[in-house]
């Protein structure tokens, strides 16, 4: 099967186990073992000895390596010529030759591959081939398994005879799985939705069935199958564990030798053997300029272990960033690493006095790396950006020995706060009272989830995850990148120091080609004290209030997670957040129309929106004049009166 897609979303989106729709056909994108690479280069190896170790330490595979997806080969007249396999699936189809039966309703034909003549079906009827398209619905488990449904014994029974043709009727105009109905010739029929309910067990147990790894890879399995659609958004979900590559201040030869590590040094085990090695350009190239003697105490520090790849991903991050002074490493157009700290005259402000340093990321690099893939239920990385290891992952290959990974290249900006401040605010009566609401919110969820290991991220990570999506979208407006592009990574480090926590916002954005070093982001975060003004006033009010900031999470099924936060103030794109937006609360930011008292940034109230709608109410006639200059607007209007009745003269703020 031909077709294309970006190098990004084969890691990202399209992996290995994920189903594509071609122009023609659908497909199953194949595992690692029918990979193929061009013999005549070299294999693009992603060097990042950090995450590397983290993966052999989660895998148990002391000899894997990271890659790059292949490029399609360009074959001259040929075209180009994808080297991913992609394995047809689903094998059943839809012809797209319509009738309608005596009750109204429409029908077409369920088929086989078998049945189809150089991809069209061919009706007996009119003796015509018609185009088919794959049908949309397969049967899958919670283990990564996936297959086609049986349709004969779906509609007629398991031990009942499967001869006769069969229709997918639809018996409404919605698509609900409620009027889609599987009709046989033999008049039997069955709703789709009785395929959805596992306490029927209409799509029986799983067999196994991995056809990503190719045909007839399977392993003992015997979950309920579940009712999968192909394009729904809980179909593939990549597990993914990505590091921001970061230059090791007590020891940079170290990081020089680790990024040689994967093309020779790995194999020297004397010193003698450094003059050997260096006779490959590739090592040669990086130990330029660095004596044996540096090179051997450095191989042994990292076989000792004395280096940072086995902290928690963030907080080696967060230590890194959060000591930059003036400068950290040098500006190199080749870089992988580069940050300068912004003296506290740009940003100093009364609402800033909770930050304790900026940082701006002149250039950083992001690895992203695929460990393996879940159906039905994400399974991410934690607050501390470490992956779960008790989750039961597909695999993507049946012998790993690389994984997939990507590089992204772009910039940032740091924001660290005052762990006083922090600390000072979670002792606070009414944050107290708030953790008890989102903490009952959380028990909600972990009662539809009972076999989920996610932990309560406490009320540090939520205040912080809050507002780095109030300031991403404050950013945006003028950073000149898409809210979309941009990313946020939270540190909520409990001890970071002895202890001492530590806490600060990453936002930053990178691509795989240079788009994401256009130096906006850098130049935006100069002002910051700015917009994170002007974030702080978008969050006082969301035009879903007071329904959004009256959200009780422990009395909601639908969104328990999150407090005052929904689509119109909190929400961002989720390739954006670390979290799938969840675990958010305005609440904690700033005072909204239902909660007082919880908000860290005090001098915001929520009566101060806009100074020319809302001023600072003394008396009933300035209450009056505001009503009577707000009538044209009836949103305006609500708002006024509702705060006209609350207001009292001792409110003041910034």
């Amino acid at each position: 099967m031909n077709g294309e897609l970006r190098t990004s979303q084969i890691v990202t989106t399209f992996g290995p186990g994920s189903m594509v729709d071609l122009p023609d056909s659908s497909v199953i994108v194949s595992g690692l073992d029918h990979w193929e690479y061009d013999k005549t280069k070299d294999i693009p190896i992603v060097d990042e000895p950090r995450l590397v170790e983290k993966i052999r330490s989660l895998l148990g595979m002391p000899q894997l390596t990271l890659r790059k997806p292949p490029p399609s080969l360009d074959r001259g007249q040929h075209g180009f010529h994808p080297i991913i396999t992609g394995w047809r699936f689903p094998e059943w189809f839809i012809s797209q030759k319509t009738e309608n039966t005596a009750r109204g309703f429409r029908r077409r034909r369920l088929v086989h591959w078998n049945q189809l003549e150089n991809g069209r079906f061919l009706d007996e009827e009119d003796k015509k081939k018609y185009p088919v398209v794959p049908v949309r619905f397969v049967r899958a488990c919670k283990k990564g398994h996936v297959g086609d449904i049986d349709w004969p014994a779906f509609v007629h029974g398991k031990d009942a005879p499967s001869g006769g043709e069969l229709w997918i009727e639809e018996r409404g105009t919605t698509g609900d799985l409620d009027e889609v109905w599987i009709v046989s010739s033999s008049g039997a029929q069955r709703p789709v939705a009785q395929a959805a309910r596992l306490e029927l067990q209409a799509l029986g147990r799983c067999n196994g069935n991995r056809p990503w790894l190719g045909p007839g890879k399977k392993e003992k399995c015997g979950e309920i199958n579940r009712l999968l659609v192909r394009s729904a958004s809980n179909a593939y979900f990549p597990q993914l564990l990505s590091v921001i590559s970061i230059p090791d201040q007590k020891n940079p030869i170290d990081d020089v030798v680790r990024s040689a590590w994967n093309v020779g040094l790995a194999i020297v085990d004397e010193k003698s053997k450094l003059a050997m090695i260096r006779s490959i350009p590739a090592v040669a190239d990086k130990l330029q300029g660095i004596d044996d003697d540096a090179v051997w105490e450095s191989i042994q520090r990292i076989r000792s272990g004395a280096n940072r790849t086995l902290l928690p991903v963030k907080e080696a991050e967060f230590d890194v960033l959060s000591s930059a002074v003036d400068e950290l490493t040098t500006d190199e157009p080749e870089g992988d690493f580069y940050a300068r700290s912004l003296p506290p005259s740009h940003w100093n402000a009364p609402w800033m006095a909770g930050i304790e340093k900026v940082v701006l990321v002149h250039r950083l690099r992001e690895v992203v790396a695929q460990i393996g893939f879940t159906r039905f239920e994400a399974s991410g990385t934690d607050i501390q950006g470490e992956l779960d290891i008790d989750v039961q992952r597909a695999p993507l290959a049946l012998d790993t020995s690389w994984l997939p990974a990507l590089e992204n290249r772009g910039e940032g900006i740091f924001i660290q706060f005052k762990s006083s401040e922090i600390q000072k605010w979670v002792e606070k009566p009414a944050v107290m009272r708030r953790a008890e609401e989102l903490l009952a919110g959380f028990d909600v969820w972990k009662k539809g989830h009972e076999e989920s290991t996610r932990e309560f991220p406490g009320m540090p990570y939520i205040l912080l995850h809050s507002l780095s999506h109030l300031l991403l979208t404050a950013i945006s407006l003028e950073c000149g990148y898409p809210a979309s592009s941009l990313r946020e990574r939270i540190y909520a480090i409990p001890q970071v120091a002895a202890n001492s926590p530590g806490y600060g916002i990453l936002i930053y954005t990178g691509s795989s080609d240079a788009e994401g070093t256009l130096g906006g982001l850098i130049l935006t975060a100069r002002e910051i004290k700015h917009h994170l003004k002007r974030a702080l006033r978008m969050a006082l009010l969301c035009s879903n209030d007071p329904v959004c900031a009256n959200h009780q999470p422990g009395h909601s099924s639908h969104q328990p997670l999150s407090g005052a936060a929904c689509h119109s103030c909190l929400y961002v794109a989720e390739t954006s957040c670390e979290q799938r937006n969840e675990f958010l609360d305005r609440t904690l930011v700033v005072e909204t129309v239902e909660q007082i008292g919880a908000a860290f940034f005090e001098g915001f109230k929520w009566f101060q929106v806009q100074s020319y709608i809302f001023p600072q109410m003394r008396c009933a006639r300035s209450r009056a004049t505001l009503l009577r200059r707000t009538t044209r607007f009836p949103v305006v209007e609500f708002y006024a009166r509702y705060l006209a009745q609350r207001l009292t003269p001792s409110m003041t703020g910034w």
